[in-house]
């Protein structure tokens, strides 16, 4: 018998081990094990067992058995391959995305001993003795050495068992790594159950007056809470360890260790309190019915029509049935909002995941998903490659965010598409929800491929903000910049601060200021290592570059002419936080972006804040605007339209559009209509014109004929390749190389090669070639495999065997 392993690695192919007698029992489809390949050890994925020996070479055996039960169901492999197929990976690289570090042991790990568990080894077995007591010895071991201690080859068992028995922790995760965790219980003698026995016990009571304390504190604690943690005890009873020690020592309390959830869940329940409006009813019973008879719906409903109160009666419908559901969200920020809302309503029925998440809090989801325990999940991107088990719903929210398309590294796909395909292996049903659904979505909703059902009111009868534009040209400013704060913007923060309502300020760029230019001789700061501007952040006093993350030390004099005199062009929200804290010194003001949102709970924290009337204005970049529920906010801003109206991206009038309609809709939620300003030079751009009127079918309508016209998604299917190379000549050269195996077959879909508006990242130069093909699923696959080709054949030439070839399915 022979397996096809995945390893998490990116090969073009998966390999193929022999399986040994002995380990022919346990070896199952989707457990790990221990695998050889170079000489280095891998913890590797069974994707399937089979009797065909491979002719080219003579497999390995594989050396040992991990789990005793699969980690991943046949479905999740089925998710995988295609993953890998369509969207041109390895199913190595989707392995590495989807499982949680613990998961994904190899040679290169190191063993480092967890000092909190002790020396006591008396539970450990012959094997995990050896290995405890030369960690204990040496503090860390590498697999290797592991291997010479055990003089054995099947050391990945030993590690494991000893990780999840606490004993050690993996070095390449220190505390990502896995490890049950244990929590200390005390519990008295059953002797004493008994009351007659307590009660001459206490009146007998010969020991110190300390410990009588104890005992009572504990009897307190244990009929108020049914159980009691050494750490609750000792606080309630102000007594030491060595106190405790002593009733244990004299067998009247025993001290017991027990593994607990690091996660708190709510107790189950499914309580809803609400009723929808005669609207929201409708599109309920429109959306069952679309689901009888296609599998994909799309919800357009706009800004606050109540989309979220449809979605909870129809998990509800599904938690009934027993199903699982995913709630997908593109942004980290909404998951805070949204998820106290479901908790309301379904208490631990609901689990959050993910990527803020460590190691050792996935592993626990990832297992209670794939036992069924956990009913449903409400995450980002990453949460729709855990294992369920049983899905019967996924619900894709605010399905035309940009941010469901994963970018770096590989798989690079696109969320709202893999959950359609993930549900159809589950035979699930897939609720795609927007106010401002995607171009291509909404063709398909149109073309009868999904289902279609509008929300075209808000709840409560609301009416939607009326959107007044401030022409930026006729502000004059004596520096000629760009306009931070219109008078009218002034004016308008001003009496809505007054009547105690809240204010949200919109402006995409992060930093103090986007790049500063030198006023002699024009020289502008820029990233050693990327071909950009680096961004002033004044707070942390250095110039950053956006692209690869490096810091630099502010110059006050030009390196290029000597001169002092600087100007810095255009604002980030690091500059607007800091001239609304001057121009509203009574008001409270805060910012949200990447700089101040870093921590797991930083997201909760400022939106918490915002909702309980402790922030007056809050300025932001786009994690502030998206989906959010804010009951206060009167006026919402846009700073600076001009930059989302023009760049070059088929997508801009699309984004532009999305990006102001969804702003706008933060306005206004409940009893009052709130306002919305947008400062912009071009009013008289079309895209303003369709937001000022609220209406996205008529943005639809312009935009699908310059689609149709120029061939565009949703009319054909881009894949984008990327050259990277650190020289320059080398990634011109071998993209025209490329370009030219291909373009005797699709060079007429093809466009470039040429270089990206940013042609040097993390010091690598840039080459693009995009290819544009008709929607033919024969032609599509065809043109994968010229591209699979090509990108062997150029790397079996010296000159380009590390020029990087990255193919980019469905670019966002």
């Amino acid at each position: 018998m022979y397996a096809e392993i995945i390893i998490p690695l990116a090969l073009p192919r998966n390999y193929t081990w022999s399986i040994p007698d002995h380990l022919l029992p346990k070896v199952g489809v989707g457990g790990r094990v221990e695998v050889s390949l170079k000489n280095k050890k891998y913890a590797g994925i069974v994707k399937q067992l089979h009797r065909d020996k491979p002719e080219a070479f003579l497999p390995k055996p594989i050396e040992g058995i991990i789990d005793q039960w699969p980690i991943v169901h046949a479905r999740q492999l089925a998710l995988w391959a295609w993953m890998a197929d369509y969207y041109m990976c390895s199913e190595g690289e989707v392995m590495a995305a989807a499982l949680p570090a613990h998961f994904k042991l190899s040679s290169a790990s190191i063993l480092l001993f967890n000092d909190t568990y002790g020396d006591d080894f008396t539970d450990l077995d012959n094997e995990e003795y050896v290995v405890a007591e030369g960690l204990l010895i040496k503090k860390e071991l590498r697999m290797a050495e592991i291997q010479q201690l055990l003089d054995a080859t099947h050391v990945y068992p030993v590690v494991k068992s000893l990780i999840d028995k606490g004993v050690a922790l993996v070095w390449e995760a220190l505390q990502d790594t896995y490890k049950v965790r244990q929590e200390k219980y005390v519990i008295l003698n059953p002797e004493y159950d008994a009351e007659e026995k307590l009660a001459d016990l206490m009146n007998n009571w010969s020991k110190g007056p300390k410990q009588l304390e104890l005992l009572l504190a504990y009897l307190h604690l244990f009929k108020t809470q049914g159980i009691v943690t050494q750490k609750e005890l000792l606080q309630k009873s102000g007594a030491s360890s060595a106190q405790l020690k002593g009733l244990s020592d004299k067998k009247v309390l025993f001290i017991e260790q027990r593994q607990v959830d690091r996660l708190q869940y709510l107790p189950k329940s499914i309580q809803i309190d609400f009723t929808l409006s005669e609207a929201q009813e409708k599109a309920l019973a429109e959306v069952e019915t679309h689901f009888a008879e296609k599998p994909v719906c799309l919800l357009h409903g706009i800004t606050s029509s109540g989309k979220t109160l449809v979605y909870i009666k129809l998990i509800e419908a599904y938690l009934r049935q027993g199903k699982q559901i995913l709630y997908l969200l593109p942004e980290i920020a909404l998951t805070a909002q949204v998820i106290r809302r479901l908790q309301k309503h379904f208490g631990g029925y609901i689990a959050i995941y993910h990527s803020k998440f460590n190691q050792n809090e996935r592993v626990e989801i990832w297992n209670k998903v794939k036992n069924g325990e956990i009913k449903a999940v409400l995450g980002a991107r990453s949460s729709l490659l855990l294992p369920f088990k049983d899905l019967g719903l996924v619900i894709v929210d605010e399905e035309h965010d940009a941010s469901f398309k994963q970018q770096e590294p590989a798989p690079r796909y696109h969320a709202r598409d893999t959950a359609i395909y993930y549900a159809h292996l589950h035979s699930a049903q897939v609720l795609l929800g927007s106010a401002t659904p995607s171009i291509e979505s909404y063709y398909n909703a149109l073309q009868g491929k999904y289902g279609l059902v509008t929300l075209t009111e808000r709840f409560g009868g609301v009416r939607l903000p009326p959107i007044s534009l401030v022409d930026t040209r006729k502000v004059v400013r004596e520096d000629k910049g760009k306009v931070l704060l219109s008078p009218d913007l002034k004016e308008a923060i001003n009496q809505t601060i007054e009547r105690d309502r809240q204010v949200i300020l919109f402006q995409n760029r992060r930093g103090y200021t986007p790049y500063q230019v030198c006023n002699s001789c024009g020289w502008i700061p820029e990233c050693r290592n990327c071909a950009v501007t680096l961004t002033f952040h004044k707070q942390a006093h250095k110039w950053q570059c956006h692209y690869c993350g490096t810091s630099y030390p502010i110059l006050y004099t030009c390196p290029a002419c000597g001169g002092h005199n600087f100007t810095q062009k255009s604002f980030g929200t690091e500059r607007v936080e800091e001239v609304l804290q001057e121009t509203f010194p009574l008001s409270r003001v805060a910012r949200m972006d990447l700089d101040t949102v870093r921590g797991k709970t930083a997201h909760e924290q400022l939106i918490k804040q915002f909702e309980d009337k402790r922030i007056d204005i809050l300025v932001g970049t786009q994690m502030v605007v998206k989906g959010l529920d804010f009951e206060h906010v009167d006026l919402v801003g846009i700073l600076d339209a001009d930059s989302m109206l023009h760049f070059a991206d088929f997508r801009v009038h699309e984004r532009a559009y999305q990006l102001m309609e969804q702003v706008s809709g933060r306005a206004g939620r409940r009893t009052e209509t709130g306002t919305v300003m947008i400062q912009v030079s071009d009013t008289k751009h079309p895209v303003l014109q369709f937001v000022q009127a609220h209406d996205y079918k008529a943005m639809y309508d312009y935009e699908i004929q310059s689609r149709q016209q120029f061939g565009y998604p949703p009319y054909s299917r881009l894949i984008r390749i990327t050259f990277r190379h650190k020289l320059e000549p080398t990634v011109m050269e071998g993209a025209e190389t490329f370009a030219a195996v291909l373009r005797g077959e699709f060079g007429a879909y093809m466009t470039g090669p040429a270089a990206p508006v940013v042609q040097r990242v993390r010091n690598q130069y840039l080459m693009e070639l995009l290819i544009k093909l008709p929607r033919d699923g024969h032609m599509i696959q065809k043109s994968k495999q010229a591209i699979r080709q090509a990108e062997a054949m150029m790397h079996q030439d010296k000159r380009y065997r590390s020029l990087v070839i990255v193919p980019d399915v469905d670019p966002a």
